[in-house]
């Protein structure tokens, strides 16, 4: 017999031999029929596999993460199927789940989203037909002999054998491939799913690879499910800042500048200027001084500060000009650290603060780049605290509660806090000082739990000079993004020699930065910030606050007057004297979101406004005045 450990601590006997789904049935029959997975002393394996010793396991359902990465990882084997059944010469490479549900890439496929539908019916085949999924243990030779033809799948073998690892491949029915699973039971356990797009995808991520053709898709245990999730994504999509942003003219992008190089729009600009000049009145208060740099430096720069030797990737291929190499930045951290170290500084001068809204940029493949979420040039709301050991929990919680403040006036609620932090064993990613890295992660905990906020830790998260606090959001389809970081930095003052002298008159080298982005960059925040309020935007951060709908052609010249008055006092306002009917003028005026019409006519002529909201309430009559008193009060106190 072998005795298994239940989440609980409970134990449960049974005999040698027994299969994961043996012990799911041990445990009750409706876990039996729900189960997809188990975990084996941390491993996750299917349910066929034999359990060979005592073990502590959990039963995996699509209620888990686990479970539903083996359950949408066993979809993307099924559209692999699919594929090759429909297009012969396709070469199927990795199908990984992902966190909105599954990929596969392959080689040597062409298709479009009308031939969707087809695949899809060649899926529902493969599960109609309820193949079990086999594994097999496989060597270099039955790769070679089974995927020959099939360039990706030897190399991953013959890398995977570089390394060690074991080689196993999953056969359903005619299919087998090249895959370390694990897999449902059979193919008939997937009862719904659904493509959702096409990509394009570098090999290995490389943009030096070939290009492949990535399939998306989604994957539920029920219709049902399926059902829901699809209406949530389009109630996703209505909110999307792509759509939204190009619907209010608030950026475009333009392939004669590039993908990942956004223009700004005359609307979107206004808003963007609306939270930078906020950041700067709070940063004032809070002891910053602004600086500015350049958007390019030397190459001696970057390798001085470590980018080059560990985030040269994410950086822009260099140029090489009469009088050296020059890199664009990918962040402004190392300018920064010239304009501290320019003059000696007093312990009286710590903390110095310094702060800029700046353009980087990042190397980004095409293939990631989305709307305003992920781009190659960015404005970061970025800043450097350079202080001594003893003030950095003291600076932390500043800029933590900073962050906190912004989020209350932005109305944000959805979020949550990640200490994330270096790996030991990935020395290529990271600078090797393992006391360093130690007590600034134990400082950034401390400080966390001072300030009384819930986070989670995640490993091999942290920038390369440091660990950091992410503050991490789920956009409008559920993915999770990071907006806000705050980052301890120990090696800038060993690599660019930042002292001050002490009380005793010395030079002490303890000089370390935090760096931090409360609001992140200006692109990614406005792409948050679109989807937050819908486009709907409160009257401070509106593009157009005012709109005056004159009811015919006479009143033209007194509706301009009002709107000279209102611009006068700080308030963006049009004129809207069009030939247009005046129900028509309120609806266009609806739909671009603008805060308060105004229907301009005879009775107004005396001074007295009728108020009409966007989302159709009227209130008034109004004085103009007072009017005017009533959206200053509003816009002050960012409403």
């Amino acid at each position: 017999m072998i005795t298994l450990t239940l989440p609980d601590g409970k134990k449960i006997q049974l005999p040698v031999k027994s299969t994961g789904l043996q012990v799911a049935m041990a445990i009750g029959p409706k876990l039996a029929q729900a189960a997809l997975g188990i975990v084996i002393d941390g491993e996750v394996r299917d349910l066929s596999r034999i359990i060979e010793k005592d073990a502590s396991i959990r039963i995996l359902t699509f209620k888990d993460v686990e479970g539903k990465d083996v359950f949408r990882h066993s979809t993307a084997h099924i559209l692999a199927h699919a594929i090759k059944k429909l297009y012969p010469e396709a070469k199927p490479t990795i199908g990984p789940p992902v966190e909105e549900g599954f990929y596969y890439d392959f080689d040597d496929l062409k298709i479009a989203l009308d031939d969707f539908p087809k695949i899809e019916q060649a899926m529902n085949d493969i599960v109609n037909a309820n193949h079990l999924f086999e594994r097999h243990e496989w060597e270099l030779a039955d790769v070679k002999k089974f995927e020959g033809d099939n360039p990706y799948k030897v190399e991953l073998a013959e890398d995977f054998k570089k390394k060690g690892w074991n080689l196993t491949a999953y056969r359903d029915g005619d299919f087998i491939d090249l895959c370390e699973g694990p897999h449902v039971p059979s193919t008939g356990v997937i009862k719904a799913f659904k493509l959702t797009k096409i990509a394009g995808a570098y090999w290995r991520g490389d943009q030096k690879n070939k290009q492949l053709t990535r399939i998306y898709g989604i994957s539920f245990p029920s219709d049902k499910e399926l059902k829901e999730h699809v209406k949530i994504q389009e109630e996703a999509e209505a909110r999307d800042h792509k759509k939204i942003g190009k619907e209010m003219e608030l950026y475009m992008l333009h392939e004669l500048v590039g993908k990942g190089l956004p223009l700004w729009l005359p609307k979107g600009e206004i808003i963007k200027n609306a939270i930078e000049q906020f950041a700067i009145e709070t940063e004032d208060k809070a002891g910053f001084e602004r600086v500015s740099t350049p958007h390019l430096a030397k190459e001696e720069l970057f390798q001085r500060s470590g980018h080059l030797p560990h985030y040269a990737e994410s950086m822009y291929p260099k140029m090489v000009m009469d009088d050296g190499t020059y890199y664009l930045k990918s962040m402004n951290c190392p300018l920064h650290h010239l304009i501290f170290g320019h003059k000696p500084r007093s312990y009286r001068d710590l903390p110095v603060r310094l702060a800029e809204y700046a353009m980087v940029y990042r190397n980004e493949l095409s293939g990631t780049l989305a709307g305003l979420s992920r781009v190659r040039g960015l404005e970061q709301n970025d800043a450097h605290i350079y202080c001594m050991k003893e003030q950095i929990a003291d600076e932390l919680k500043a800029v933590l509660q900073m962050i906190k403040n912004y989020f209350d006036v932005f109305g944000f609620k959805q979020y949550h806090f990640r200490l994330s932090r270096w790996d030991s064993k990935n020395s290529e990613k990271y600078i090797n000082e393992p006391d360093n890295w130690e007590y600034s992660e134990e400082v950034l905990r401390k400080v966390l739990n001072d300030v009384g906020v819930a986070f989670i830790e995640a490993q091999n998260e942290a920038a390369f000079y440091g660990p950091k606090i992410d503050v991490q959001f789920k956009n409008v389809y559920g993915k999770e993004e990071t907006l806000s970081t705050v980052q301890l930095d120990f090696a800038a003052k060993t690599r660019f020699n930042l002292f001050y002298v002490d009380k005793e008159g010395k030079e002490n080298n303890e000089v370390f930065v935090i760096h931090r982005a409360p609001l992140s960059s200006h692109e990614r925040f406005m792409a948050h910030l679109i989807e937050h309020f819908a486009g709907k935007f409160p009257l401070w951060l509106s593009p157009e606050q005012v709109r005056v709908l004159t009811v015919a052609e006479r009143f033209e010249m007194e509706g301009q007057k009002l709107v000279n008055k209102l611009k006068e006092q700080g308030i963006r306002a049009h004129l809207d004297a069009s030939m247009e009917t005046i129900n028509k003028k309120v609806r266009n005026a609806q739909l671009d979101q603008v805060n308060y019409i105004l229907v301009f006519g005879e009775k107004e002529m005396q001074g007295q406004l009728s108020v009409r909201t966007r989302d159709n309430k009227v209130l008034g009559p109004v004085a103009v005045d007072a009017f005017i008193g009533q959206l200053k009060e509003e816009i002050k106190h960012k409403k």
